[in-house]
């Protein structure tokens, strides 16, 4: 019995994070190869990529997102059952928004001072603008006229009301989040407010469902160091680099806009909570490489919850809560990307926007990083519909839908970090209650 314990042990040797970046780089350097000599033109390329490699990561995608729902709910449920008092759930949910508003508007005041400064939109080649406009028409035009049909983001007064579910099951099937969201929130103060046998035995028939989705969402990332390979490889043999070399400028302001947030402003943040950054950012390496991978908040909220927990020490009540509200509502990157790609495309359309309208920019722009959903590319409608606003041809996402894959990749790397930081804040001076008296 002890052999057979001390194989799997040795099987587990080499981290998941560091499978899935060896996974990372092969998929990036073979397709780089095969861009390099083949072209994506080939017919055994196109062949590869539509029925082999994106149906792989589609499928991986697919498992993770089928199992975030029950994931999502039973994690704010049980956060806000294990708040034990109203007050605790007000106190811990004033906090969270307020350092959310506050963080992400640095966030965006950081793009927007770079691409006023560095103006990438005044240095893309037109020729190649236009090539790259005309190849994303198609999807550009279909992300503009599911916003303009009232199928994509919500916005002003219907924003708040589509918190808000009128049937909650079908807010699920169509992966509405916040409805979601909405109704374990109201369901786990329920839960706070009414205290009997038949509460908590419910009570603890929603952990048993959050542990199950973590068992299974486990089974599950097993398989991302080949999601990853597959996806890097789709994105390198069809694109290679030179989509990112026309578009370098502008690549670059939003790569260095997220990277200054991510150096400064989380640093600052998880020192002000009590840590080393060097030794924090250590912890949650693993949670990164898994957003960088996926490019999904929703995909990579199962390894965040446990990276709270085993790594970082966080109280489950607050990490629960934080994480799985942050997954959906705390979209820093999200957030400043938008902001840098509304000016990009002011300053290539010619567009001139004054401090007014940068400022509404900026405020729509929190608001968007708020209720954008947490897949690959949700925020491009928030972009169409923000474009339209101010002025600038929708249709310009066209020229920027190549690249989006990369940029989600990082944006998203900020996002779940900046969930980790925010849940590193509000634990500060927090503990858990509940737990001890449970294992007792």
């Amino acid at each position: 019995m002890t052999d057979a314990s001390a194989k799997p042990d040795k099987r587990k040797g080499l981290p998941l994070h560091w499978k899935m970046g060896i996974g990372f780089c092969a998929g990036l350097l073979l397709g780089l190869i095969v861009h390099t000599t083949s072209g994506a033109d080939a017919q055994w390329v196109q062949w590869l990529t539509s029925y082999v490699t994106q149906p792989a990561g589609t499928l991986f995608l697919r498992l993770i997102f089928m199992l975030v729902i029950p994931l999502l709910f039973s994690a704010l449920v049980v956060g806000v059952a294990e708040m034990g008092d109203i007050r605790s759930l007000g106190r811990i949910g004033w906090r969270t928004l307020g350092y959310t508003v506050v963080v992400s508007g640095i966030a965006v005041a950081i793009g927007l001072l770079l691409v006023n400064w560095l103006k990438p939109g005044a240095g893309v080649d037109p020729a190649a603008a236009q090539q790259m406009l005309d190849a994303g028409a198609e999807r550009a035009q279909a992300i503009i006229s599911s916003n303009a049909s009232g199928g994509g983001q919500p916005s002003g007064i219907n924003m708040l009301l589509s918190i808000v579910p009128d049937n909650v099951v079908g807010a699920a099937g169509n992966n509405e989040i916040l409805g979601v969201m909405f109704f374990a929130l109201m369901v786990g103060i329920g839960l706070v407010l009414t205290r009997s046998d038949n509460t908590g035995t419910f009570k603890r028939a929603v952990e048993g469902l959050f542990e199950i989705s973590m068992t299974l969402i486990g089974l599950v990332i097993r398989l991302a160091p080949y999601a990853v390979f597959c996806f890097m490889f789709n994105l390198a043999a069809l694109f290679g680099w030179d989509l990112l070399i026309k578009l370098g400028a502008y690549v670059g302001v939003v790569v260095l806009a997220l990277a200054l947030h991510m150096i400064v402003v989380y640093s600052a943040a998880v020192r002000f909570a009590g840590w080393s950054p060097l030794a924090w950012f250590k912890q949650i390496q693993e949670v990164m490489v898994m957003a960088f991978s996926t490019a999904s908040s929703n995909a990579t909220l199962p390894t965040s919850l446990r990276v709270a927990e085993q790594n970082l020490k966080l109280p489950n009540k607050v990490s629960r809560f934080v994480l799985t509200v942050g997954a959906t509502a705390n979209q820093n990157g999200t957030a400043l990307f938008e902001g840098v790609t509304v000016l990009f495309l002011a300053q290539f359309f010619g567009v001139e926007l004054d401090i007014g309208q940068q400022f509404m920019v900026m405020f729509v722009c929190i608001l968007g990083g708020i209720g954008t959903a947490g897949v690959p590319a949700g925020s491009l409608p928030v972009v169409a519909l923000i474009c339209a606003m101010v002025g600038v041809p929708p249709e310009g996402i066209g020229i920027i839908l190549g690249v989006d894959r990369f940029l989600d990749m990082c944006r998203t790397t900020l996002n779940v970090t900046g969930d980790l930081v925010l849940a590193t804040m509000v634990s500060r001076g927090e503990e858990d209650e509940a737990e001890p008296a449970a294992g007792a």
